[in-house]
């Protein structure tokens, strides 16, 4: 199993690394979503796989209570926004790296207009000025649920942090009565004088 409180990796690579037409379309993808590198890209390939091999188990029947199984997936893809409510497990293997990647807050934040490009998109989500909720979210691939989606917006208590820290230090600074003339530095010449001596 592992240490528990060390962090796994949560993708795999691709098996054909150096395949130029796989590395051409994944370069697309990153353009087009404004990833910051591969490993956002696999992490939602691998997301894929898994649903799909989870698919492919329920559709082979050799799991127990498959009904159930199958009704807990598709609502937790509707949940969010990855597949319809009405979905069979077949349009479930059609499902492709986009679906996964079109539902992070960085691709939502674009498409709402609340930044002008993906990177920006970004750039806004890491500095904290975009909330879910009211609650400020800093990481760009936050799954965002259809729920969730209507409450993006910019976080509207920025500076609140700063205007406090502004006062408490105007209140120190009053408290805190001013002297006249500064203390006096020893020179340089008394501390040569001092050393020989």
């Amino acid at each position: 199993m592992g240490a528990p409180k060390r962090n796994r990796k949560k993708y795999d690579k691709p098996k054909d690394m150096w395949n130029l037409e796989r590395i051409g379309t994944d370069n697309k993808l990153l353009e087009e979503y404004g990833l910051k590198n591969m490993r956002e890209l696999w992490k939602a390939q691998t997301q894929l796989s898994t649903l799909r091999s989870n698919v492919r188990d329920l559709l082979s029947g050799s799991l127990t209570n498959t009904d159930l199984l199958k009704e807990q997936m598709i609502s937790r893809l509707s949940r969010y926004g990855i597949a319809s409510p009405t979905a069979t497990l077949d349009q479930l293997l059609d499902l492709d790296a986009n679906a996964f990647l079109s539902r992070r807050l960085q691709s939502i934040v674009f498409k709402k207009g609340l930044a002008k490009t993906p990177k920006q998109a970004r750039q806004l989500i890491v500095h904290g000025f975009i909330s879910v909720g009211g609650r400020r979210v800093n990481r760009p691939g936050y799954i965002v649920s259809t729920s969730d989606e209507r409450q993006i917006g910019y976080y509207r208590n920025i500076d609140l942090g700063i205007k406090e820290k502004r006062e408490e230090a105007q209140a120190i600074a009053a408290e805190q009565p001013v002297s006249a003339t500064a203390p006096e530095k020893p020179r340089k010449e008394e501390k040569k004088n001092e050393g020989e001596k």
